[in-house]
């Protein structure tokens, strides 16, 4: 069958999920990350600690496995269009949660359909760690007089120089590593499956790009401190090609608040970006 709107409201099966310290180093360093960074980088440097990236929970397994009955598509429609992280608490740099995952939304665009999802996270004793949104534009799959859902302009920059502005460069390596942690999908490593798909070569994970944008947010409004890293969210608006550089612009708009965006040349890759931080 299509997709099923009816699904909307829906939740998943509680899921037991946990991680290890490795894991938590392992997408420090797929992001970026190194020796200027030991904090997220290492856990035997003697007088720092080490902790767990903001934007870590995208590769934390979560309830996405579960959305069964929100019907049926092709993968190869899909594009991952938006995610967000917001945390609770400090995240543990190893620890094991319970995620329960909801359907919150499922918008008729047409000739497409965006599904929005969220999936939460809480600790032992039950109280909230961490919450992850994402929102998937399917293509092919709009088209049965449904809401169209919210339109228009999101988290736009003043016009007026950014407070911050962070480049990184990204290795032309950076998908094979970031694949790593999950994400084995081969349009990101397979040169004739990216082909496929219209592209030269393999593109780098939206979600690299992310981590590598919540760095730049971490070390620009939070001075280094994940603790005081609320929530991130952003829109994916163009691939990235491993081994470009990517520039991460920041306006404070607000106390504890910035909009951003990322770019990769004059190309914005990453757009609609709201960060709170205390």
């Amino acid at each position: 069958m299509p997709l099923n709107p009816d699904a909307v409201g829906s939740v998943s099966e509680p899921t037991t999920v946990s991680w290890t310290s490795k894991d938590a180093l392992l997408y420090a360093v797929s992001v970026g990350a190194g020796t200027n960074e030991l904090a997220y980088t290492t856990e035997n440097t003697k007088d720092t600690p080490q902790q767990a990236l903001p934007t870590f929970p995208v590769v934390i397994p979560g309830a996405g496995s579960t959305f069964s009955s929100m019907g049926t598509f092709n993968p190869a429609m899909l594009v991952h269009g938006s995610q967000s992280v917001t945390l609770h608490q400090p995240l543990p740099v190893s620890g094991t949660a319970t995620v329960v995952g909801r359907i919150a939304a499922m918008y008729d665009k047409g000739k497409a359909a965006v599904v929005v999802t969220e999936s939460v996270a809480t600790d032992a004793n039950g109280a909230p760690l961490y919450t992850t949104g994402a929102s998937l534009f399917i293509r092919g799959e709009g088209g049965w007089g449904g809401d169209r859902g919210p339109s228009g302009p999101q988290n736009v920059p003043p016009e007026r120089t950014p407070d911050h502005s962070v480049t990184y460069q990204t290795s032309v390596d950076q998908a094979l590593v970031y694949r790593l942690n999950g994400d084995r999908n081969p349009l990101h490593s397979d040169p004739s499956f990216a082909a496929m798909g219209g592209f030269d070569r393999p593109i780098l994970h939206g979600l690299c790009t992310y981590g590598f944008t919540g760095r730049a947010l971490l070390h620009s409004v939070c001075g280094g401190d994940s603790a005081r890293f609320k929530h991130v969210e952003g829109r994916f608006a163009s691939p990235v090609i491993p081994g470009e550089a990517l520039t991460i612009n920041i306006w404070v708009t607000g106390a504890g608040e910035a909009v951003f965006t990322t770019s990769a040349g004059d190309r914005v890759v990453l757009d609609q970006g709201l960060v709170r931080f205390s």
